[in-house]
Protein backbone atom coordinates (compact mmCIF):
# COMPACT_ATOMS: atom_id res chain seq x y z
CA UNK A 1 0.00 0.00 0.00
CA UNK A 2 1.23 3.30 -1.01
CA UNK A 3 1.35 6.34 0.74
CA UNK A 4 -1.12 9.56 -0.33
CA UNK A 5 1.36 11.78 1.32
CA UNK A 6 4.51 11.17 -0.59
CA UNK A 7 3.68 9.89 -4.40
CA UNK A 8 6.10 6.70 -4.62
CA UNK A 9 6.73 5.91 -0.92
CA UNK A 10 5.81 3.40 0.56
CA UNK A 11 2.66 3.44 3.69
CA UNK A 12 5.07 1.40 6.22
CA UNK A 13 7.64 3.89 4.68
CA UNK A 14 5.81 7.06 5.68
CA UNK A 15 5.01 5.73 8.61
CA UNK A 16 8.23 5.15 9.57
CA UNK A 17 9.20 8.64 8.41
CA UNK A 18 6.42 9.95 10.39
CA UNK A 19 7.95 8.39 13.70
CA UNK A 20 11.36 9.83 13.23
CA UNK A 21 9.95 13.55 12.14
CA UNK A 22 7.60 13.31 15.10
CA UNK A 23 10.56 12.02 17.66
CA UNK A 24 13.01 14.50 16.18
CA UNK A 25 10.61 18.05 16.51
CA UNK A 26 9.48 16.83 19.61
CA UNK A 27 12.60 16.27 21.53
CA UNK A 28 13.56 19.67 20.03
CA UNK A 29 10.45 21.39 21.09
CA UNK A 30 11.19 19.75 24.40
CA UNK A 31 14.70 20.72 24.62
CA UNK A 32 13.64 24.11 24.22
CA UNK A 33 11.21 24.38 27.05
CA UNK A 34 8.74 22.03 26.30
CA UNK A 35 5.09 22.88 27.45
CA UNK A 36 6.60 26.63 28.92
CA UNK A 37 6.68 27.58 25.85
CA UNK A 38 3.40 30.11 25.32
CA UNK A 39 2.33 27.92 21.68
CA UNK A 40 3.35 24.49 22.93
CA UNK A 41 -0.14 23.56 24.35
CA UNK A 42 -2.69 24.94 22.30
CA UNK A 43 -0.50 23.29 19.62
CA UNK A 44 -0.96 20.00 22.02
CA UNK A 45 -4.62 20.42 22.97
CA UNK A 46 -5.90 21.70 19.69
CA UNK A 47 -3.89 20.05 16.30
CA UNK A 48 -1.80 16.93 17.73
CA UNK A 49 -3.65 15.25 20.48
CA UNK A 50 -6.97 15.72 18.27
CA UNK A 51 -5.56 13.85 15.68
CA UNK A 52 -4.04 11.11 17.59
CA UNK A 53 -7.75 10.43 19.24
CA UNK A 54 -9.78 10.74 15.67
CA UNK A 55 -6.95 8.20 14.63
CA UNK A 56 -7.54 5.58 17.78
CA UNK A 57 -10.90 6.31 17.59
CA UNK A 58 -11.50 4.97 13.95
CA UNK A 59 -9.39 1.69 15.32
CA UNK A 60 -11.41 1.21 18.14
CA UNK A 61 -15.09 1.36 16.46
CA UNK A 62 -13.87 -1.70 14.31
CA UNK A 63 -13.20 -3.66 17.42
CA UNK A 64 -15.86 -5.16 18.15
CA UNK A 65 -17.46 -5.99 14.79
CA UNK A 66 -14.21 -7.79 13.65
CA UNK A 67 -13.44 -9.94 16.72
CA UNK A 68 -16.99 -11.01 16.36
CA UNK A 69 -17.41 -11.29 12.69
CA UNK A 70 -14.05 -13.09 12.59
CA UNK A 71 -14.95 -15.60 15.59
CA UNK A 72 -17.75 -16.49 14.45
CA UNK A 73 -17.10 -17.17 10.88
CA UNK A 74 -14.16 -19.23 11.78
CA UNK A 75 -15.75 -21.38 14.10
CA UNK A 76 -18.95 -21.92 11.30
CA UNK A 77 -15.91 -22.66 9.06
CA UNK A 78 -14.54 -25.38 11.38
CA UNK A 79 -18.04 -27.17 11.24
CA UNK A 80 -15.52 -29.13 8.33
CA UNK A 81 -14.00 -30.85 11.47
CA UNK A 82 -16.71 -32.95 11.63
CA UNK A 83 -16.02 -34.62 8.00
CA UNK A 84 -12.00 -33.35 8.15
CA UNK A 85 -11.30 -35.41 11.78
CA UNK A 86 -8.01 -35.68 12.44
CA UNK A 87 -6.54 -33.12 10.17
CA UNK A 88 -8.87 -30.37 11.71
CA UNK A 89 -7.86 -31.31 15.44
CA UNK A 90 -4.39 -31.75 14.75
CA UNK A 91 -4.25 -28.03 12.91
CA UNK A 92 -6.20 -26.34 15.49
CA UNK A 93 -4.08 -28.35 18.13
CA UNK A 94 -0.88 -26.78 16.64
CA UNK A 95 -1.99 -23.40 16.20
CA UNK A 96 -3.33 -23.27 19.67
CA UNK A 97 -0.09 -25.15 21.39
CA UNK A 98 2.21 -22.41 19.28
CA UNK A 99 0.59 -19.70 20.32
CA UNK A 100 0.26 -20.36 23.97
CA UNK A 101 3.98 -20.99 24.25
CA UNK A 102 4.63 -17.80 21.72
CA UNK A 103 2.80 -15.49 24.68
CA UNK A 104 3.80 -17.36 27.71
CA UNK A 105 7.72 -16.40 26.20
CA UNK A 106 6.81 -12.85 26.16
CA UNK A 107 4.87 -12.34 29.28
CA UNK A 108 8.47 -14.15 30.77
CA UNK A 109 10.88 -11.79 29.16
CA UNK A 110 8.45 -8.70 29.59
CA UNK A 111 8.58 -9.79 33.59
CA UNK A 112 12.24 -10.85 33.56
CA UNK A 113 13.62 -7.26 31.99
CA UNK A 114 11.31 -4.85 32.63
CA UNK A 115 11.19 -2.21 29.89
CA UNK A 116 8.31 -0.24 31.14
CA UNK A 117 9.67 -0.17 34.85
CA UNK A 118 12.02 2.91 35.90
CA UNK A 119 9.73 5.98 34.75
CA UNK A 120 10.51 8.48 36.97
CA UNK A 121 7.12 9.88 39.02
CA UNK A 122 7.21 13.11 37.33
CA UNK A 123 7.53 12.14 33.71
CA UNK A 124 4.72 9.20 34.58
CA UNK A 125 2.43 12.16 36.31
CA UNK A 126 2.53 14.43 32.93
CA UNK A 127 1.99 11.23 30.73
CA UNK A 128 -1.18 10.24 32.94
CA UNK A 129 -2.62 13.66 32.59
CA UNK A 130 -1.59 13.19 28.82
CA UNK A 131 -3.89 9.87 28.33
CA UNK A 132 -6.80 11.66 30.19
CA UNK A 133 -7.25 14.23 28.13
CA UNK A 134 -7.41 11.55 24.78
CA UNK A 135 -9.39 8.95 26.72
CA UNK A 136 -12.30 7.62 25.08
CA UNK A 137 -15.46 8.02 26.84
CA UNK A 138 -16.63 5.20 29.46
CA UNK A 139 -15.30 3.77 32.69
CA UNK A 140 -12.91 0.38 32.11
CA UNK A 141 -12.43 -1.95 34.93
CA UNK A 142 -9.80 -3.94 35.33
CA UNK A 143 -10.85 -8.23 34.56
CA UNK A 144 -10.14 -10.10 37.83
CA UNK A 145 -8.92 -13.58 37.45
CA UNK A 146 -11.07 -15.99 39.87
CA UNK A 147 -14.44 -17.80 39.62
CA UNK A 148 -15.95 -14.39 38.97
CA UNK A 149 -13.90 -14.41 35.56
CA UNK A 150 -15.56 -17.92 34.67
CA UNK A 151 -19.00 -16.73 35.95
CA UNK A 152 -18.52 -13.60 33.67
CA UNK A 153 -17.47 -15.21 30.23
CA UNK A 154 -21.34 -15.97 30.05
CA UNK A 155 -22.58 -12.03 29.04
CA UNK A 156 -26.60 -11.56 30.43
CA UNK A 157 -26.50 -8.93 27.45
CA UNK A 158 -24.00 -9.95 24.76
CA UNK A 159 -25.37 -6.22 23.52
CA UNK A 160 -24.03 -4.70 26.92
CA UNK A 161 -21.09 -6.30 26.78
CA UNK A 162 -20.32 -5.06 23.25
CA UNK A 163 -20.99 -1.57 24.79
CA UNK A 164 -18.64 -2.02 27.72
CA UNK A 165 -15.90 -4.10 25.48
CA UNK A 166 -15.92 -7.43 28.04
CA UNK A 167 -13.60 -9.18 25.71
CA UNK A 168 -14.49 -12.57 27.03
CA UNK A 169 -18.09 -11.91 26.80
CA UNK A 170 -17.74 -10.69 23.11
CA UNK A 171 -15.41 -13.46 22.59
CA UNK A 172 -17.52 -16.57 24.34
CA UNK A 173 -21.20 -14.78 22.54
CA UNK A 174 -19.13 -15.14 18.78
CA UNK A 175 -18.12 -18.38 19.64
CA UNK A 176 -21.81 -19.88 20.29
CA UNK A 177 -22.64 -18.22 17.37
CA UNK A 178 -20.24 -19.82 15.08
CA UNK A 179 -20.94 -23.20 16.84
CA UNK A 180 -24.75 -22.48 15.97
CA UNK A 181 -24.26 -21.85 12.44
CA UNK A 182 -23.04 -25.37 12.06
CA UNK A 183 -26.45 -26.75 13.44
CA UNK A 184 -28.40 -24.73 11.57
CA UNK A 185 -29.73 -25.69 8.04
CA UNK A 186 -27.23 -25.62 5.13
CA UNK A 187 -28.78 -22.51 3.04
CA UNK A 188 -29.45 -20.40 6.36
CA UNK A 189 -25.72 -21.58 7.84
CA UNK A 190 -24.66 -20.04 4.44
CA UNK A 191 -26.48 -16.75 4.03
CA UNK A 192 -25.20 -15.93 7.81
CA UNK A 193 -21.78 -16.93 7.34
CA UNK A 194 -21.35 -14.59 3.94
CA UNK A 195 -23.19 -11.81 6.09
CA UNK A 196 -20.18 -12.53 9.01
CA UNK A 197 -17.81 -12.81 5.79
CA UNK A 198 -19.03 -9.53 4.62
CA UNK A 199 -18.80 -7.57 8.19
CA UNK A 200 -15.21 -8.74 8.20
CA UNK A 201 -14.08 -7.52 4.64
CA UNK A 202 -16.09 -4.05 5.79
CA UNK A 203 -13.70 -3.66 8.92
CA UNK A 204 -10.80 -4.25 7.22
CA UNK A 205 -11.42 -2.24 4.92
CA UNK A 206 -12.06 0.36 7.52
CA UNK A 207 -9.11 -0.47 9.07
CA UNK A 208 -7.31 -0.03 5.74
CA UNK A 209 -8.55 3.58 5.46
CA UNK A 210 -7.57 4.47 9.38
CA UNK A 211 -3.92 3.02 7.97
CA UNK A 212 -4.03 5.82 5.56
CA UNK A 213 -4.04 8.41 8.38
CA UNK A 214 -1.52 6.78 10.35
CA UNK A 215 1.78 8.93 9.26
CA UNK A 216 0.53 11.60 10.40
CA UNK A 217 -1.46 10.24 13.58
CA UNK A 218 1.95 8.46 14.21
CA UNK A 219 3.68 12.03 13.60
CA UNK A 220 1.18 13.64 15.95
CA UNK A 221 0.91 11.00 18.61
CA UNK A 222 5.13 10.89 19.10
CA UNK A 223 4.83 14.67 18.65
CA UNK A 224 2.89 14.93 21.36
CA UNK A 225 4.61 12.89 24.04
CA UNK A 226 7.86 13.43 23.29
CA UNK A 227 7.83 17.45 23.47
CA UNK A 228 6.56 16.71 27.27
CA UNK A 229 8.08 13.82 28.07
CA UNK A 230 11.42 14.03 25.99
CA UNK A 231 14.06 11.29 25.64
CA UNK A 232 13.30 9.11 28.95
CA UNK A 233 10.18 7.67 27.28
CA UNK A 234 12.33 7.07 23.71
CA UNK A 235 14.42 4.72 25.67
CA UNK A 236 12.42 2.58 27.04
CA UNK A 237 10.53 2.21 23.54
CA UNK A 238 13.76 1.54 22.24
CA UNK A 239 13.58 -1.58 25.03
CA UNK A 240 10.60 -2.42 24.61
CA UNK A 241 11.27 -2.94 20.43
CA UNK A 242 14.05 -5.35 21.48
CA UNK A 243 12.38 -7.62 23.94
CA UNK A 244 9.43 -8.56 21.46
CA UNK A 245 12.01 -8.51 18.94
CA UNK A 246 14.08 -11.06 21.21
CA UNK A 247 10.72 -12.84 22.04
CA UNK A 248 10.25 -13.60 17.98
CA UNK A 249 13.56 -15.21 17.88
CA UNK A 250 13.28 -17.38 20.36
CA UNK A 251 9.71 -18.50 19.16
CA UNK A 252 11.39 -18.94 15.14
CA UNK A 253 14.37 -20.12 16.17
CA UNK A 254 13.61 -21.84 19.17
CA UNK A 255 10.12 -23.58 19.86
CA UNK A 256 9.00 -23.53 16.08
CA UNK A 257 12.15 -25.71 15.51
CA UNK A 258 11.38 -27.71 18.47
CA UNK A 259 8.14 -28.59 17.59
CA UNK A 260 8.84 -29.06 13.65
CA UNK A 261 11.46 -31.92 14.35
CA UNK A 262 9.74 -33.65 17.42
CA UNK A 263 6.10 -33.71 15.52
CA UNK A 264 7.23 -33.86 11.74
CA UNK A 265 10.73 -35.63 12.19
CA UNK A 266 12.39 -33.63 9.81
CA UNK A 267 15.57 -31.51 9.86
CA UNK A 268 13.69 -28.47 10.83
CA UNK A 269 16.21 -25.29 9.98
CA UNK A 270 16.57 -27.24 6.59
CA UNK A 271 13.12 -26.90 6.51
CA UNK A 272 12.67 -23.72 7.30
CA UNK A 273 15.66 -22.67 5.21
CA UNK A 274 13.75 -24.39 2.12
CA UNK A 275 10.59 -21.60 3.01
CA UNK A 276 12.65 -18.86 3.10
CA UNK A 277 11.02 -17.13 0.37
CA UNK A 278 7.81 -17.34 2.22
CA UNK A 279 9.59 -15.76 5.03
CA UNK A 280 10.92 -12.76 2.52
CA UNK A 281 7.31 -12.76 1.29
CA UNK A 282 5.87 -11.94 4.67
CA UNK A 283 8.64 -9.25 5.69
CA UNK A 284 8.34 -7.42 2.61
CA UNK A 285 4.06 -7.63 2.56
CA UNK A 286 3.68 -7.29 6.14
CA UNK A 287 0.34 -9.81 5.48
CA UNK A 288 0.07 -13.04 5.98
CA UNK A 289 -3.21 -13.29 3.22
CA UNK A 290 -0.70 -11.41 0.61
CA UNK A 291 1.47 -14.22 1.18
CA UNK A 292 -0.86 -17.31 0.88
CA UNK A 293 -0.47 -17.72 -2.25
CA UNK A 294 3.33 -18.09 -2.46
CA UNK A 295 3.14 -20.14 0.97
CA UNK A 296 0.89 -22.54 -1.18
CA UNK A 297 2.99 -22.87 -4.43
CA UNK A 298 6.34 -23.42 -2.16
CA UNK A 299 4.59 -25.74 0.48
CA UNK A 300 3.76 -28.29 -2.29
CA UNK A 301 6.69 -27.48 -5.08
CA UNK A 302 9.72 -27.20 -2.45
CA UNK A 303 8.47 -28.76 1.15
CA UNK A 304 6.53 -31.99 -0.17
CA UNK A 305 3.71 -31.05 1.43
CA UNK A 306 0.45 -32.72 -0.62
CA UNK A 307 -1.99 -30.07 -2.19
CA UNK A 308 -4.70 -31.74 -0.01
CA UNK A 309 -3.08 -30.99 3.73
CA UNK A 310 -1.52 -27.00 1.82
CA UNK A 311 -4.96 -26.55 0.94
CA UNK A 312 -6.80 -27.07 4.30
CA UNK A 313 -3.92 -26.04 6.99
CA UNK A 314 -2.38 -22.95 5.08
CA UNK A 315 -5.69 -20.90 4.24
CA UNK A 316 -6.73 -21.74 8.33
CA UNK A 317 -3.60 -20.77 9.20
CA UNK A 318 -3.73 -17.18 7.45
CA UNK A 319 -6.31 -16.30 9.36
CA UNK A 320 -6.33 -18.02 12.63
CA UNK A 321 -2.80 -18.74 13.22
CA UNK A 322 -1.07 -15.67 14.90
CA UNK A 323 2.26 -16.52 16.46
CA UNK A 324 3.51 -13.69 16.13
CA UNK A 325 0.69 -11.61 16.89
CA UNK A 326 0.20 -12.96 19.88
CA UNK A 327 3.08 -12.71 21.11
CA UNK A 328 3.44 -9.05 20.33
CA UNK A 329 -0.14 -8.54 22.08
CA UNK A 330 1.27 -10.47 25.47
CA UNK A 331 4.46 -7.97 25.31
CA UNK A 332 2.66 -4.88 24.57
CA UNK A 333 0.08 -5.21 27.56
CA UNK A 334 2.61 -5.68 29.87
CA UNK A 335 5.28 -3.35 28.53
CA UNK A 336 2.39 -0.47 28.41
CA UNK A 337 0.93 -1.78 32.36
CA UNK A 338 4.54 -1.30 33.84
CA UNK A 339 4.85 2.30 31.84
CA UNK A 340 1.94 3.24 33.45
CA UNK A 341 2.31 1.79 36.67
CA UNK A 342 -0.42 -0.82 36.79
CA UNK A 343 0.91 -3.79 38.28
CA UNK A 344 -0.43 -6.96 36.95
CA UNK A 345 -1.36 -10.27 39.36
CA UNK A 346 -0.40 -13.69 37.77
CA UNK A 347 -3.84 -14.96 37.19
CA UNK A 348 -4.44 -11.25 34.73
CA UNK A 349 -1.62 -12.42 33.40
CA UNK A 350 -2.69 -15.71 32.62
CA UNK A 351 -6.00 -13.88 31.44
CA UNK A 352 -3.80 -12.09 28.96
CA UNK A 353 -2.09 -15.45 27.73
CA UNK A 354 -5.90 -16.44 27.00
CA UNK A 355 -7.00 -13.49 25.55
CA UNK A 356 -3.67 -12.89 23.29
CA UNK A 357 -4.35 -16.26 21.79
CA UNK A 358 -8.41 -15.82 20.94
CA UNK A 359 -7.48 -12.22 19.54
CA UNK A 360 -4.83 -12.91 17.94
CA UNK A 361 -6.89 -15.73 15.99
CA UNK A 362 -9.45 -13.05 14.96
CA UNK A 363 -6.87 -10.80 14.54
CA UNK A 364 -7.01 -9.63 9.90
CA UNK A 365 -4.41 -10.65 8.14
CA UNK A 366 -3.24 -7.36 7.03
CA UNK A 367 -0.90 -4.65 8.10
CA UNK A 368 -2.14 -3.47 11.59
CA UNK A 369 -4.96 -5.82 11.34
CA UNK A 370 -3.74 -6.35 15.15
CA UNK A 371 -4.17 -3.25 16.76
CA UNK A 372 -7.90 -2.62 17.28
CA UNK A 373 -7.97 -6.46 19.34
CA UNK A 374 -4.88 -5.16 20.61
CA UNK A 375 -6.69 -2.08 22.36
CA UNK A 376 -9.46 -4.46 23.37
CA UNK A 377 -7.03 -6.43 25.30
CA UNK A 378 -5.44 -3.46 27.64
CA UNK A 379 -9.16 -2.46 27.99
CA UNK A 380 -9.49 -5.97 29.27
CA UNK A 381 -6.82 -5.42 32.58
CA UNK A 382 -7.49 -2.38 32.87
CA UNK A 383 -4.77 -0.52 31.24
CA UNK A 384 -6.06 2.86 28.76
CA UNK A 385 -6.20 1.66 25.47
CA UNK A 386 -5.06 4.86 24.21
CA UNK A 387 -1.27 3.76 25.99
CA UNK A 388 -1.24 1.91 22.40
CA UNK A 389 -0.64 5.22 20.72
CA UNK A 390 2.69 5.29 22.20
CA UNK A 391 3.93 2.50 20.13
CA UNK A 392 2.08 2.76 16.85
CA UNK A 393 5.37 4.27 15.55
CA UNK A 394 7.66 1.48 15.91
CA UNK A 395 5.16 -1.14 15.22
CA UNK A 396 5.48 -0.99 11.22
CA UNK A 397 9.02 -2.80 12.00
CA UNK A 398 7.52 -5.15 14.31
CA UNK A 399 4.67 -5.97 12.15
CA UNK A 400 6.44 -6.79 9.23
CA UNK A 401 9.11 -9.53 11.77
CA UNK A 402 6.01 -10.58 13.24
CA UNK A 403 4.04 -11.37 9.46
CA UNK A 404 7.23 -13.54 9.15
CA UNK A 405 6.79 -16.07 12.25
CA UNK A 406 2.98 -15.85 11.92
CA UNK A 407 3.11 -17.38 8.05
CA UNK A 408 6.49 -19.98 8.75
CA UNK A 409 4.25 -21.37 12.08
CA UNK A 410 1.41 -22.18 9.61
CA UNK A 411 4.08 -24.20 7.31
CA UNK A 412 5.73 -25.78 9.92
CA UNK A 413 1.82 -26.88 11.25
CA UNK A 414 1.23 -28.14 7.71
CA UNK A 415 4.40 -30.12 7.84
CA UNK A 416 3.30 -31.63 11.07
CA UNK A 417 0.15 -32.81 9.65
CA UNK A 418 0.84 -33.93 6.48
CA UNK A 419 3.33 -36.42 8.15
CA UNK A 420 1.36 -37.33 11.21
CA UNK A 421 -1.28 -38.29 7.68
CA UNK A 422 1.35 -40.18 6.34
CA UNK A 423 2.03 -37.89 3.31
CA UNK A 424 5.15 -35.65 4.05
CA UNK A 425 8.43 -37.59 2.68
CA UNK A 426 11.44 -36.91 5.37
CA UNK A 427 13.52 -36.41 2.30
CA UNK A 428 10.92 -33.08 1.83
CA UNK A 429 11.32 -34.14 -1.97
CA UNK A 430 9.15 -31.84 -4.12
CA UNK A 431 6.09 -33.09 -5.01
CA UNK A 432 4.92 -32.72 -8.49
CA UNK A 433 2.27 -29.66 -8.84
CA UNK A 434 -0.87 -30.72 -10.46
CA UNK A 435 -1.32 -30.48 -14.48
CA UNK A 436 -3.95 -27.90 -14.54
CA UNK A 437 -1.08 -25.65 -12.39
CA UNK A 438 1.67 -26.51 -14.01
CA UNK A 439 -0.11 -25.40 -17.66
CA UNK A 440 0.06 -21.81 -16.23
CA UNK A 441 -1.93 -21.07 -13.07
CA UNK A 442 0.29 -18.72 -11.62
CA UNK A 443 -1.81 -17.41 -8.51
CA UNK A 444 -0.06 -20.35 -6.70
CA UNK A 445 -3.74 -21.77 -5.52
CA UNK A 446 -3.79 -25.00 -5.94
CA UNK A 447 -6.86 -27.08 -5.94
CA UNK A 448 -7.95 -28.91 -2.53
CA UNK A 449 -10.46 -31.30 -1.83
CA UNK A 450 -13.81 -30.07 -1.80
CA UNK A 451 -14.35 -30.60 1.46
CA UNK A 452 -11.02 -28.72 2.85
CA UNK A 453 -12.00 -25.67 1.26
CA UNK A 454 -11.47 -22.65 2.76
CA UNK A 455 -12.32 -19.43 2.13
CA UNK A 456 -9.80 -16.47 2.38
CA UNK A 457 -10.67 -12.66 1.70
CA UNK A 458 -8.22 -11.32 -0.07
CA UNK A 459 -6.08 -8.06 1.53
CA UNK A 460 -7.57 -4.66 1.15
Amino acid sequence: MSSWLIPGLSLRSAILLGLVLGATCGLGINLLGGSALPFVPPLLNYVTRPLGQIFLSLLTMTVVPLVFASLAAGVARLGDLKKLGRIGLRTMGFFLVSMAAAVVIGLVLVNVIRPGVGLSDETRQKLDAATRDQALPGERKPAQFGIGTLVNIVPRNPIRAAADMDMLGVIFFALLFGIGITAIPAKHGELLLNVLQGINEVMVYIIGLAMMLAPVAVFALIFSVTAELGLELLQMLLMYVVVVLLGLGIQFFGILPLLTGALARINPYAFLWKARDIAITAFSTSSSSATLATSMRIAQTQLGIPPQIAGFVLPLGATMNMNGTALFEGVTVLFLAQLTGVELTLGQQGLVVLLSVLTAIGAAGVPGGSIPLLMMVLASVGVEPERIGLILGVDRLLDMCRTVLNVMGDVCAAAYVAKAEGHAPASLAPVPLPAETQDGNSDGALPTRPEAEVKVSPPP
